[in-house]
């Protein structure tokens, strides 16, 4: 049986996995994702358990590990699309898949036909009323909708390219958009998949930048999975790294330690800092600044 979400003044409050309100994290701000002692099972096979985790509003916390660990899996999970063996999730204090109104997704990079003649503000409005059979309506939904569409070309820098075909568009120009979809309807969290795969360093260094303007111009929370760190480095409150050997939640600090990921691997790992702040890791398995395998397994 599901607690109900206590109310302030008519609202809902988040509440935790036993049901108790949860105050938040930093700050006192409020916790809209708590992940308490959760296992995955897929195949029959364990992909991570015992995961604990908090994501709190405003906060950019990055999902690391290396490939096969599970990262794009425990964002599904969160969002109710891969049920948990045990443990539990709360997302905006509901149970999964009943608040996923309230957020923003963006799954693992997909690619655009060069041939494609839809443009990348049509794309943007997708993520408005792409939900919706017909044509749009017109009227004042319709001009709300359109000023959004022109907030949001704005906000990612696509003014430039905004109306060329898509298919037409770079990669880095191709995310910008899609990032802008995902923010249509003012979600509190967003969630990004791989979002900087396949990009070249400087539109790697530059997306990064962009997602971290976001958090702070929309005052969303956002979850983002990534194999190399040191773009997003600057930016991440916290991170939850996942590894063969169990999952550890904390500020980057904590975490990418030699310590740390040599407890989560069961074998000597060295994290290293070159004197530009990026991170080196000595050792094996692989780990955050040297992940080569993008796609295969259950990344």
């Amino acid at each position: 049986m599901t607690t109900a979400p206590e109310t302030v003044n008519g609202s809902p409050q988040p509440t935790g996995v036993n049901g108790a309100t949860l105050s938040g994290g930093p700050e006192g701000r409020p916790t809209l994702v708590e992940v308490h002692q959760a296992t995955a099972v897929l195949g029959g096979r364990t992909i991570w358990s015992q995961v604990d985790a908090t994501v709190a509003a405003g906060e950019f916390v990055a999902i690391l590990g290396p490939n096969g660990v599970g990262k794009s899996t425990l964002l599904k999970a969160i969002l109710g699309l891969v049920p948990l063996a045990a443990g539990g999730v709360r997302l905006l204090g509901q149970v999964p898949g009943h608040a996923n109104h309230e957020v923003g997704y963006l799954p693992q990079r997909r690619s655009f036909d060069a041939s494609l003649r839809v443009r990348g503000v049509d794309v943007i409005r997708l993520g408005l009323d792409g939900d919706r059979w017909g044509l749009p309506v017109r009227g004042a939904r319709s001009r709300a909708a359109t000023a959004r569409v022109g907030e949001l070309v704005e906000l990612v820098g696509a003014t430039r390219y905004a109306h060329r075909p898509i298919g037409q568009l770079s990669g880095g120009e191709q995310q910008r958009l899609l990032i802008a979809q995902a923010l249509a309807r003012r979600p509190k969290l967003l969630m990004l998949d791989e979002p900087l795969d396949s990009l070249d360093l400087p539109n790697q260094a530059a997306v990064a930048a962009l997602i971290g303007r976001i958090a702070r111009a929309e005052n969303v929370a956002v979850m983002i999975v990534a194999h190399d760190v040191n773009p997003i480095l600057t930016y991440l409150d916290r991170v939850i790294y996942l590894g063969q050997g169990g999952a550890v939640s904390g500020t980057p600090a904590e975490v990418i330690t030699s310590d740390t990921l040599t407890r989560l691997y069961g074998t000597p790992i060295e994290v290293l800092s070159t004197s530009d702040g990026r991170l080196v890791v000595v050792g094996q398995p692989e780990a955050p600044a040297r992940h080569t395998d993008r796609h295969g397994g259950v990344a």
